[in-house]
């Protein structure tokens, strides 16, 4: 039976992908190197460290991550100020959610300070789940399942009660690997690419009480 709903952010929640590109890319321009937003979508949804390194190690540009990923998030809040809001069905899954009494987690693979950041700005306070886990809380990254082992740990319930809502491949991937069901949101790559999933919608507004009901 389903006792816990553990949702990825971006791309889940909240599209912030364009602000957090442009944020990378003026971060790189300022160390005096141009990069450009495709580079970064093979490492969509792997975390900041690896956003951000991935490209640094295509362009052999060296990087200092904590110094230049600090960088890249203060423009990033700067620009993203007053630009995100929900994803289409959002609230209404978090209201269907507590209507049969299922925990929720939100486990990114962004920092601690990306996740306040974009919580805040599309109106949903950190008590709104019962659980957040970000990157600083893990060792290992999505596709590693350990971000999903953890919340599923936290919320004391077990991998066989959890469905998680991804959009990216490695998310997916981690929720396989953890053993958990998935559903795959087409907000950031197209359905061939989300085969791992039980089941595939749009988005959250297409969100039914069919992939709660088991």
């Amino acid at each position: 039976m389903l006792k816990a709903v553990l949702f990825d952010m971006d791309g889940v929640l909240v599209d912030s992908e364009e602000f957090i590109r442009k944020a990378a890319i003026e971060m790189f321009r300022e160390k005096g190197h141009s990069v450009k937003a495709e580079d970064f979508l093979p490492f969509t949804g792997t975390g900041e460290d690896r956003f951000l390194g991935g490209v640094a190690h295509k362009y052999g540009i060296s990087l200092d991550i904590g110094k230049d990923k600090a960088r890249t998030y203060l423009i990033y809040e700067k620009i993203c100020s007053g630009m995100l809001s929900a994803l289409p069905g959002v609230f209404e899954t978090l209201e269907l959610c507590r209507t049969h009494h299922l925990k929720t987690a939100v486990a990114t693979s962004a920092d601690e300070f990306k996740m306040l950041v974009n919580l805040k700005e599309i109106g949903l306070p950190v008590n709104t789940f019962d659980v957040t886990v970000f990157a600083d809380m893990v060792k290992n990254k999505k596709p590693d399942p350990e971000i999903y082992l953890t919340a599923a740990e936290i919320l004391k319930v077990e991998v066989s009660e959890c469905l998680v809502i991804e959009d990216a491949p490695s998310g997916l991937q981690a929720a396989d690997s953890a053993g958990m069901k998935s559903l795959a949101l087409t907000t950031s790559f197209p359905p061939e690419k989300l085969k791992l999933a039980e089941w595939i919608i749009p988005d959250l507004s297409f969100m039914s009480e069919e992939y709660i009901s088991w």
